[in-house]
């Protein structure tokens, strides 16, 4: 069974990759007039993402060390880590192919329940994360606005604070997902929805228990592995800011440098910053799409554009994230197929479960 889901999500992922490749707004002439337009910084791109990913990785191992014996290797981690992001870009439902993919794996491992709940846990820190960086990008821009080198303007000024109360928003969500669980929450949200409810009755009676379980493992994080929690939450938001440096390379190779020195190319970071928590903020919006698909260029065009830069230089930059997002989706979705290493035996994962709980 697990074979032929392992098979499912790997045909699907593939699918959704040709597809996406094929549906670029340029053609494959211009296309590689963009990869060697970045030349060396491409691989420079492509080797930071590597290490996003292993932040990534080692914010989840923190999550699973806080629930007891991590009995999975870090490369391993790192594997299920990549792979379940490549299914997040590919899939149409986007964060429900990667993360049960991710609880499939990990659950040879660690049981179903702790996988479950770590799996659940570093999806809600990866977002919850992100909500935070997206009020860092408020604060920075109207810093920056002061200063003079972003222009600010009233209706800037209606968006922003849109931003912030919908940012803040989703930290008190979080903040009380964090207190008290929120599986059960969420399936009894999911029985209420029609075509569904029939399934969520089932699933909750049988259940039950079960979501109580992983409710009361997600509280344990925050209430009292206090540390595992602000090291995962660390992780995933420094995570963040690394991640700027994508658009920060782009930058420079367009000759955008803010002056020279310490201090240009200071201001051309915080640029990138801004342009990477206003594009990420309008492509999770339209996270339902595969590789949020437009989502991302339409944003790239609209945050470029902010920061007084050329069409050209958003419309690169949108072209070489894009070819970014497919190679590593390709590499995510083909370690689906390297061997997993000599998983716990099933019997002995979840007697390991059983005792951590």
């Amino acid at each position: 069974m697990r074979k032929r889901l392992n098979n499912l999500f790997f045909g699907v992922g593939m699918i959704a990759v040709i597809v996406m490749f094929f549906s670029f707004d340029v053609s494959l002439t211009e296309l590689w007039e963009y990869i060697t337009k970045a030349g060396y910084w491409l691989a420079a791109i492509l080797g930071l993402w590597c290490v996003l990913y292993l932040m990534n990785a080692w914010a989840w191992r923190v999550i699973i060390q806080g629930g007891g014996p991590c009995t999975v290797g870090f490369m391993q981690l790192l594997k299920l880590t990549v792979s379940g992001f490549a299914l997040n870009y590919a899939t149409p439902v986007g964060l429900l192919g990667g993360e049960a993919y991710r609880i499939m794996e990990l659950s040879k491992y660690i049981g179903v329940q702790r996988a479950t709940s770590s799996v659940i846990l570093f999806a809600m820190m990866h977002i919850f994360a992100h909500f935070w960086f997206w009020v860092t990008g408020v604060v920075a821009y109207c810093v920056l606005a002061l200063t003079g080198d972003v222009p600010m303007n009233s209706v800037m000024g209606i968006v922003l604070g849109f931003i912030a109360v919908f940012c803040w928003g989703g930290i008190y969500l979080f903040i009380k997902g964090y207190k008290n669980g929120m599986t059960v929450k969420l399936v009894r949200l999911l029985s209420k929805v029609p075509g569904l409810r029939g399934w969520g009755g089932r699933f909750m009676e049988h259940h039950l228990e079960d979501l109580q379980k992983i409710d009361r493992q997600i509280a344990e994080l925050q209430n009292q592995n206090k540390r595992s929690f602000f090291g995962s939450f660390a992780l995933e938001y420094v995570g963040r800011f690394c991640q700027s440096f994508e658009i920060f390379f782009m930058l420079v190779l367009f000759g955008i440098d803010g002056g020279g020195g310490v201090s240009g190319y200071t201001l051309t970071f915080f640029h990138s910053f801004l342009i990477l928590a206003f594009t990420s903020l309008f492509a999770n919006m339209l996270g339902v799409l595969p590789l949020q698909l437009g989502g991302r260029e339409g944003g790239f065009a609209l945050s470029v554009a902010q920061m007084g830069m050329g069409g050209g230089i958003g419309m690169f930059v949108s072209i070489i994230s894009r070819v970014r997002e497919l190679f590593w989706a390709s590499v995510g979705l083909l370690l689906m197929k390297v061997g997993s290493g000599v998983p716990v035996p099933d019997g002995k994962a979840e007697h390991v479960g059983e005792r951590d709980r």
